[in-house]
């Protein structure tokens, strides 16, 4: 797992304008995922908050489409998650946690879902937000993520991962030591 300080989270002036010039393209170009929010805003909230663009920077770096999915109005917090068609690129091939990469005698992966995530500065989804997420769009058709599990599965070796097929969101379990081309995680951000 890699450190990054404090000053390594923080974006160029450039950067900056350029990754909110992109968040509005994809805002746009996708109003059915957020039709009651005023961009002018959820940029306002971006603008005042450097170490979240880094995160969201780092959503987009691993090629997940961060997008605006929700508004918190009691913590006046608004919502960003991966949205890209499959499981982003950038974060397949891992196993579901620092256990399980420890526990594998062979073939380790470079690094673990939570720890991906941790270092992002971003929250692996549940199944019930990888649920509603769904609802927005058709996601993991051809890929999977893992998903947060239960402490009381993980206990036992397991973890969770869900996919889309056949038109409906399937959540299934494996070793969390358990490692695909194929499965990656998705992430959430709250600005």
């Amino acid at each position: 797992m890699t450190n990054t300080s404090t000053s390594e989270k923080n974006l160029s002036f450039e950067q900056t304008e350029e990754l909110i010039s992109l968040l509005k393209k994809r805002f746009d170009k996708n109003i059915q995922r957020h039709e009651e929010i005023e961009w002018d805003k959820v940029q306002e909230k971006l603008e005042n908050s450097p170490e979240k663009l880094w995160s969201l920077s780092e959503m987009e770096r691993t090629e997940g489409e961060p997008d605006v999915i929700g508004y918190d109005k009691e913590k006046d917090e608004f919502i960003f998650c991966d949205c890209s068609k499959e499981s982003p690129k950038g974060r397949r091939s891992v196993c579901y946690d620092r256990a399980a990469l420890e526990a594998r005698k062979k073939f380790k992966p470079e690094n673990s879902a939570i720890d991906m995530a941790i270092e992002m500065g971003i929250e692996m989804l549940t199944e019930e937000q990888y649920r509603e997420l769904q609802k927005l769009g058709e996601f993991d058709l051809k890929t999977s993520s893992w998903v947060q599990t239960p402490d009381e599965i993980r206990k036992l070796g397991g973890a969770l991962f869900c996919d889309r097929r056949f038109n409906h969101v399937f959540l299934y379990h494996n070793g969390a030591d358990s490692y695909y081309g194929a499965r990656g995680f998705r992430g959430m951000l709250r600005v």
